[in-house]
């Protein structure tokens, strides 16, 4: 039995123990701790499965978010971000990234590789 100077515990939901918990950890190891474990779980992981794994999981990603969202709102989502561009960098900003571009495209070409082309997916 609980005395009179006992408090009851009161029950909590799973996301607030996991804050509660989170908060615990970042508490005790820094902020540091959760970039520290997670690079270490992505190289492991990385070794285990290859580097092939992350695009196959990203390209499933993306076929969700198609089916969810449908072609038409990332074409508006583009247009937004190239408007925004556009407002933000100065009128020499196109010309300045197209030569980067071309540059690329010659370095590759001497090197004897060809660009990598874009193919939808299956």
């Amino acid at each position: 039995m609980l005395s009179e100077d006992d408090v009851k515990p009161v029950p909590m939901s799973t996301s607030e123990a996991g804050r509660k918990g989170g908060s615990t950890v970042r508490d005790k190891y820094g902020e540091d701790y959760y970039r520290r474990i997670g690079k270490k779980g992505g190289t492991t992981l990385k070794a285990k499965r290859g580097s092939e794994y992350y695009r196959e999981i990203a390209q499933k990603g993306g076929q969700a978010n198609v089916s969810k969202y449908g072609v038409e709102h990332f074409a508006a989502m583009g247009r937004k971000g190239g408007n925004m561009t556009k407002a933000r960098q100065d009128s020499d900003f196109y010309r300045r990234i197209g030569k980067l571009g071309s540059a690329a495209r010659r370095q590759q070409k001497s090197a004897g590789t060809q660009p990598s082309k874009k193919t939808p997916a299956d």
